[in-house]
């Protein structure tokens, strides 16, 4: 661990460098500063919560392949060496992704805690990058609790020149969500007032996560979880949060004939559910099976919706809202990413990743999801029958290495459908009319019908189907209580290794190497 804690120098411009959160980190002549130096600049703090955004872009590019490739929606070939290893649950405490996961998230943390040690300097109007960095500080600790489960938490700076390191043991995963938590909470107060960037951590996305983690640690707080999420579902106005949806009677008449029939209110309804993560589309509406015969591209223009409650800015060329200091200089062009995850794009398929699994297109079918199916899936050689299909992932559709699709950390549905969690409150079915009508928002864009009973099984099932491919799923089914029975018989099915503990990752040996004997290793490896 000593290796990830090293004082912050920070090497960033300050020639273009505005209070708005619409200016970008000039990188073309950078000057290195040291923290003391940094913290005299006018703009200091903001520089400093620009570094956590740029850091954090790090930690989406290998998560795909440790949660939504270690589910039962994707699998991977049998000739890629290392995917197939996580596929299959046989990844190693010595695997390059889990360390590299767990050290994205801790380098995002140091940056972070560089902000909170130094939070009584930054001045009035900057006060809101504090609750940036407490924000950031529980995502990042969000992400590694759910991943590898007892996880140190740590809450500042440490000096690599001392035993500080002894201090941070792992904790029990209450202990952390506690923490988790109590950071969420505290991120509110100092976020509140500050302006809505859908780019930038916001009161509204640290009241929704706050919520999310209440529903995640192992004894739910299902009455907390419930008061958050009504605060911003009953106020979803105030903070511009929605659903694309359009409603039947202003669907696209896509063949002239004034009556806007299933088929073409399906394919408005995927327009809608592709806008959402930016996307448009080339291709035309087909009456038949598959209605929307689209080939999906990004557009920046539409990623920047209601929906979208906060989302991590990646742009092909130059970001309007903040750079990554990792696109070095001499590189082939000043990128803010080579993609959130390369292998989540439709280049996916030459690295043998993101392919539907059986199991998957079970439940995703142009008949069953006649508005996501067209979204979610590329359908090469769609065959829902046979294991060697090429269907894969459509969500992030950019063409290439260099990828411009933001990562969507938090859209409103997810909200919807946690808040319908929270009410149902572990049962098994509610007929409580505020769950029921969350629940019927997020099935009325899908193109489905509403229901008048919620169950647990039909919550977890669409959650399945609306977040595919968004990483969600794994831990879903570990808040669920379902993890063991889903990927047992996923696993028993496809000839897998997984086993109870192996819902964690392994805690990366070389975290476990820096400090001997301090660290215990996950069950199951």
């Amino acid at each position: 661990m000593k290796n990830i804690y090293k004082n912050i120098i920070v090497c960033f411009s300050f020639m273009t460098l505005l209070t708005s959160c619409e200016t970008e980190l000039d990188l073309s002549n950078p000057t290195a500063l040291s923290l003391e130096e940094l913290l005299q600049t006018d703009d200091g703090f903001i520089a400093l919560s620009n570094g956590v955004l740029d850091a954090y872009q790090k930690v989406p590019a290998n998560e795909f392949y440790l949660t939504e490739l270690r589910s039962d929606n994707s699998r991977a070939n049998s000739e890629n060496g290392n995917f197939p290893l996580i596929s299959s649950y046989n990844v190693d405490p010595n695997n390059g992704d889990v360390a590299t996961y767990y050290s994205n998230n801790m380098h995002t943390i140091k940056h972070a805690n560089t902000i909170i040690d130094n939070r009584f300097l930054a001045s009035e109007s900057q006060q809101y990058t504090v609750g940036e960095a407490y924000f950031m500080r529980a995502l990042c600790h969000f992400n590694l609790v759910r991943a590898y489960q007892n996880v140190p938490y740590i809450d500042k700076v440490l000096d690599v020149t001392t035993e500080e390191a002894l201090d941070y043991p792992q904790l029990p995963e209450a202990e952390v969500y506690a923490k988790i938590i109590d950071d969420f909470k505290t991120s509110i107060a100092y976020l509140d007032g500050a302006a809505q960037n859908k780019y930038r951590p916001s009161k509204g996305a640290a009241i929704s996560l706050a919520a999310k983690a209440y529903l995640s640690q192992p004894s739910p707080n299902y009455t907390e979880a419930e008061l958050l999420l009504a605060s911003v579902v009953q106020n979803n106005s105030a903070y511009n949060y929605e659903l694309l949806y359009t409603d039947r009677a202003n669907a696209e008449d896509f063949d002239g004939d004034g009556i806007v029939s299933d088929s073409e209110y399906y394919a408005t309804l995927a327009i809608d559910f592709g806008n959402v993560f930016g996307n448009d589309f080339s291709g035309g509406y087909q009456e038949g099976e598959i209605v929307l015969d689209a080939d999906w591209f990004n557009s920046s223009g539409l990623e920047l919706n209601d929906e979208v409650i906060f989302s991590i800015a990646y742009d092909l060329v130059s970001s309007d809202n903040y750079a990554t200091s990792d696109s070095g200089l001499d590189d082939q062009v000043e990128t803010d990413s080579e993609s959130h995850s390369f292998s989540m794009t439709l280049q996916g398929p030459s690295n043998g990743v993101n392919i539907a699994t059986l199991e998957l297109l079970d439940v995703m079918t142009p008949v069953l999801q006649p508005v996501r199916f067209p979204v979610t899936l590329d359908a090469i050689s769609y065959n829902p029958a046979d294991i060697t299909n090429d269907t894969f992932n459509a969500k992030f559709p950019t063409d290439g290495e260099i990828g411009d699709n933001d990562w969507i950390v938090l859209r409103y549905a997810d909200v919807l459908l946690l808040y319908a969690e929270a009410i149902l409150a572990g049962a098994d079915s509610t007929t409580d009319i505020r769950a029921i009508d969350a629940f019927n928002q997020v099935r009325a864009r899908a193109g489905l019908e509403e229901v008048a009973n919620l169950t647990k099984a039909g919550l977890l099932e669409e959650r399945r189907a609306e977040f595919v491919y968004e990483n969600q799923r794994l831990y879903d089914l570990v808040r669920f209580g379902e993890a063991d029975n889903v990927l047992g018989a996923f696993s028993t099915a496809n000839s897998l290794n997984y086993t109870s503990g192996k819902k964690y990752l392994p805690f990366p040996q070389r975290e476990m190497d820096n400090l001997p004997n301090f660290y215990s290793q996950n069950n199951g490896y």
